[in-house]
């Protein structure tokens, strides 16, 4: 199994980090990454995501969501076509670091019969989907705090 994890420090609480993440018809307003997203943060739902990396045509999935713990991680699981050629977990853990700050990790695991050949292909404009999306979600969680 290959896999892509960032991290970063947010100096926000919990549940403004939470709160973002899990307002999906909101991130077209923050998002460099996934620019549209639709769905609601309920395990066995689909979101409709659209998804942008660097140097590619905008592409969108229905990934379905496999795990939702209020304030602490979510993640979903999208494939291409059918399951078992290229798969990916994304996931999103978010660990307080003290009253006013919390560890985002954001990453996804990936399987499937293609997964090496397309993540040599996507996996570093993919990593850096992931940063730039964290950097937005950082910027965005740090404003509404100072509110």
């Amino acid at each position: 199994m290959k896999s892509i994890q960032t991290e970063i420090l947010i100096n926000a609480d919990a549940a403004t980090v939470w709160n973002i993440l899990t307002d999906f018809s909101r991130y077209s307003e923050w998002n460099p990454f996934i620019r549209n997203s639709e769905g609601i943060a309920k395990v066995g739902t689909k979101l409709t995501n659209t998804m942008h990396l660097e140097g590619q045509k905008p592409q969108t999935f229905t990934p379905v969501i496999l795990e939702v713990e209020p304030l602490q991680s979510f993640r979903w699981r999208g494939s291409l076509g059918v399951r078992g050629l290229f798969d990916g977990e994304h996931y999103f853990r978010i660990e307080p670091q003290g009253e006013r700050q919390v560890r985002l990790i954001h990453g996804e695991q990936f399987s499937g019969i293609l997964s090496g050949m397309i993540l040599k292909m996507i996996g570093a404009a993919t990593e850096q989907g992931f940063i730039a999306m964290n950097n937005a979600l950082k910027i965005r969680a740090e404003s509404e705090t100072t509110l």
